[in-house]
């Protein structure tokens, strides 16, 4: 099992690039970033890897960069986090009953990892899907997310076509759930709005946690 090791050193290119960040800025995280929040959760983020101003920064998932805002804020306003805003590790927030990790736990260059990179960070992904209680959702935000998702379930890729608000349902029965990712390029362009965000993470949320009957 490939549990999260914050000393990776793996892909010699984001290890180059962590060691010139951290000669840059001395103060930020410029390390793997664990994944954040409940440790049996009924929803997992899965995101494409840190911003290197975000959470390559803070050290924490989504904290600090463009795309956590509209993440943490729909989160909250579907009760799994407790406040609306990730300011930084020590702001007293609390994901709950939710678990936010990445694709590539290292932050890569141009925010675009190599497949190889992709592939070489597979396994921690792999050992979190595993530890994942049974019928917890999975929402992949982009597409890259969305095939790390499926390779760490050893499935076919082409076999689950990504598309917004897409649902899959795996062969161990979680749910898979898709949507564009909430960076500031797709926000802008409105490639996705906060209303469709908010809709993708509304209907995860449903199947995570259906009403008692």
């Amino acid at each position: 099992m490939a549990e999260f090791d914050a000393d990776c050193r793996r892909c010699p290119r984001l290890a180059a690039f962590l060691d010139e960040g951290r000669a840059r800025h001395p103060s930020y995280h410029c390390a793997p970033v664990a994944p954040f929040g409940d440790e049996r959760p009924q929803l997992l983020v899965v995101g494409l890897a840190p911003g290197f101003h975000g959470a390559n920064a803070s050290g924490r998932p989504f904290t600090g960069d463009y795309a956590g805002v509209l993440l943490y804020a729909t989160l909250h306003a579907f009760g799994w986090a407790s406040a609306p805003v990730s300011l930084s590790r020590d702001d007293g927030l609390r994901l709950l009953g939710c678990r936010i990790t990445n694709a590539v736990k290292c932050v890569p260059p141009a925010n675009k990892p190599t497949p190889a990179e992709i592939a070489t960070c597979n396994a921690f992904l792999a050992a979190e899907l595993r530890a994942l209680p049974p019928g917890t959702v999975v929402l992949a935000l982009g597409a890259i997310a969305h095939g790390a998702v499926l390779r760490a379930h050893g499935l076919k890729v082409s076999a689950y076509r990504f598309g917004h608000a897409a649902e899959h349902v795996l062969p161990d029965g979680r749910v898979l759930v898709d949507s564009y990712h909430c960076s500031r390029y797709n926000t802008q362009t409105r490639r996705l709005t906060a209303e469709m965000f908010a809709t993708v993470v509304g209907r995860a949320s449903e199947i995570a946690r259906p009403p008692a009957r």
